[in-house]
């Protein structure tokens, strides 16, 4: 029972929609830059605003897909959900290292 809802909770996080891997870099770097802005006031550099949009656009379609079918976005609903998830993804990140100092 538990292996099934770990591979639904997976299949719920990877879903991969219309917009293909190549359109997932280009948006996780818009959504990581965006993210950036929004929490911290700058970006992270290309390759990290890449990493941080593709984990945030993970994140974001998992929290999503409990409330939305995320399969059927484009290009718009895939930016909206990895800019929302990098947020979420740079504010926990910024909990922890608050906690550190």
């Amino acid at each position: 029972m538990e292996m099934i809802a770990a591979t639904e909770i997976l299949a719920r996080s990877s879903t991969v929609t219309s917009v293909g891997w190549i359109g997932y870099i280009i948006i996780g770097a818009i959504a990581g830059w965006i993210a950036g802005k929004i929490v911290k006031g700058s970006g992270s550099g290309i390759l990290m605003n890449i990493v941080i949009g593709v984990v945030g656009a993970l994140i974001g379609g998992f929290l999503l897909s409990f409330f939305l079918d995320t399969a059927g976005g484009g290009w718009w609903f895939t930016l909206f959900t990895a800019v929302l998830g990098a947020v979420i993804l740079l504010w926990i990140v910024g909990m922890v290292q608050r906690k550190k100092v």
